[in-house]
């Protein structure tokens, strides 16, 4: 690996002060280099004083061939005459080269050569240092190259999604056009349709981080700091806090999950009354974030099992409940259920999944200064009474947001 300059500059300057401060009339550094069809090594010169052929040559004279570098003992020192020093540069075990300096005038004293052998213990550590920060800087171009690559792939796969999403929305208003009101598959249609425009929203955003190429901002100056991404649901860098009624974000949603629950043999019971007060919350973020939780407790709740969905209001709060009868959450696992990309024991099942929607939930729901916790077994606090107790399996989800208050004029 070649050196770099900022290390062939600290070498002269080491051999500088070997001459300036201890008369040394010669001195050559070498570096190793191994060869590829053999085991030995190779002394390159990198720095010298004087500097020009004549001190090579006689610093060659001076220094022991490569085959002997690993044999050199700092202690002892390579002293070929009491002028002349061959200093191994050593570092954890490590040859990486040689430092040959010589005075003509007088021998070295004891302290003298205490201070050589200082300097070849610095440039030691430099050369480890200069080729770390070289591996390091290797390994960063090669990082970038995949990114922009991968930023590439993911470029071209948005933009082939967009076409299906557009016709699933196109279809969607032509079948609600169609169906009359009294039809109960318009319901159904409207759903199609709410999704396609909800993955159509999160496709925007992905377009808005994608156009950003933060590797472009790593390239052209790694001091400047890399903007953040837009403002949205996907990111939650920043969120614009308006009056919400919980009633209408859940409504459509409830229509989604009662085709699935219909579907996979599920009971869906609901409680929300249509005038709750509205919460200070943005619609997307909280649209987001109870469609995650319901997702999950369709995805992991048995066939002829229940899924509860519950919102009352509680002084200046809203609280927002999502119950499942399904297996439950290991108590193990309850402590890391925010985590990103942590399963738990569902890492082991055959449901698939990747481990952020809950991460992601807690992040919108705290960008919207509320909370949010799960409970295993489930609580009753989220159980629509029915006459029969709640099971003591299944999981709980609590959202608790503030209720909107008009500013005081």
């Amino acid at each position: 690996m070649p050196t770099s300059s900022e290390f062939i500059e600290l070498c002269r300057s080491q051999i500088a002060l070997l001459t300036q401060a201890l008369g040394a009339s010669l001195s050559v550094i070498y570096l190793t280099e191994e060869l590829v069809e053999s085991s030995q090594a190779r002394l390159i010169p990198v720095a010298a004083y004087p500097d020009n052929s004549v001190a090579l040559e006689r610093s060659n004279r001076l220094a022991l061939p490569s085959s002997d570098i690993p044999e050199l003992d700092l202690v002892t020192t390579g002293l070929v005459q009491p002028r002349q020093l061959v200093l191994p540069l050593i570092h954890e075990e490590l040859v990486f080269g040689l430092l040959v300096t010589e005075r003509e005038d007088r021998p070295w004293t004891t302290w003298e050569r205490s201070q050589v052998e200082r300097v070849a213990s610095t440039l030691a550590l430099a050369c480890v240092m200069d080729q770390r920060a070289q591996w390091l800087d290797q390994a960063q171009r090669q990082h970038r190259s995949m990114q922009t690559q991968q930023h590439d792939v993911l470029d071209n796969l948005l933009h082939q999604l967009k076409s299906p999403v557009t016709a699933l929305r196109t279809f969607g208003k032509l079948l609600v056009k169609r169906l009359q009101p009294e039809d109960p598959n318009r319901n159904i249609a409207g759903s199609i349709l709410r999704e396609s425009d909800r993955v159509q929203e999160l496709l925007q955003q992905f377009d808005q981080a994608i156009d950003l190429n933060p590797v472009d901002a790593l390239s052209e100056n790694p001091i400047r700091p890399i903007p953040l991404l837009p403002a949205g649901v996907l990111t939650a860098s920043s969120l614009e806090l308006v009056p919400c009624s919980i009633h209408e974000i859940l409504l459509p949603l409830v229509e989604t999950a009662r085709a699935i629950a219909q579907d996979r043999n599920l009971l869906l019971r609901t409680e929300i009354p249509q005038f709750l007060p509205l919460v200070s919350a943005n619609s997307g973020a909280l649209r987001e974030v109870l469609s995650n939780l319901i997702d999950n407790a369709l995805k992991y709740t048995p066939s002829g099992g229940e899924v509860h969905i519950r919102a009352y209001s509680h002084y200046d709060r809203i609280c927002i409940w999502v119950s499942d009868t399904g297996l439950g959450i290991p108590p193990e696992d309850l402590e890391h259920l925010f985590e990103r990309h942590y399963r738990g024991v569902q890492a082991k099942g055959d449901i698939p999944g990747t481990g952020l929607g809950l991460a992601i939930a807690r992040r919108l729901v705290e960008q919207m200064n509320g909370s949010i916790q799960g409970f295993s077994p489930l609580k009753k606090e989220g159980w629509i009474p029915q006459g029969i107790q709640p099971p003591k399996q299944g999981t709980s989800f609590l959202v608790i947001l503030q209720t909107h208050r008009e500013p005081e004029s």
